[in-house]
């Protein structure tokens, strides 16, 4: 990702294996169950709220490993989102019964 979307930075190599692993981990268990006990906010604002889950969903593992940063709003934005689709499109392929 830190070579797609402009500031935002990986320092080793084997710390966007760990990267991936937590998001892995945040996407398939944790924001599950986030979605389900925010749904009320989210029909509020019409799933604007699904937007904010995914920017902090992305900004979490920056914030608790060391080695990851993301450095501006703007990469923030564009990070998650790429991470979002990345993560549905792997979804798609692997439940493609």
């Amino acid at each position: 990702m830190a070579y797609f979307v402009p500031n935002i930075g990986i320092s080793p190599w084997w710390v966007a294996l760990i990267v991936g692993a937590i998001l892995y981990f945040i996407y398939a268990l944790v924001k599950p169950v986030i979605k389900i006990l925010t749904l009320p906010i989210n029909l509020i604002t019409l799933g604007l709220f699904s937007f904010a889950l995914n920017l902090l969903f992305f900004w979490l593992p920056s914030y608790i490993i060391k080695g990851f940063h993301i450095e501006t709003w703007k990469a923030l934005i564009i990070g998650a989102i790429v991470a979002s689709l990345a993560n549905w499109v792997a979804d798609k392929v692997l439940k493609a019964d």
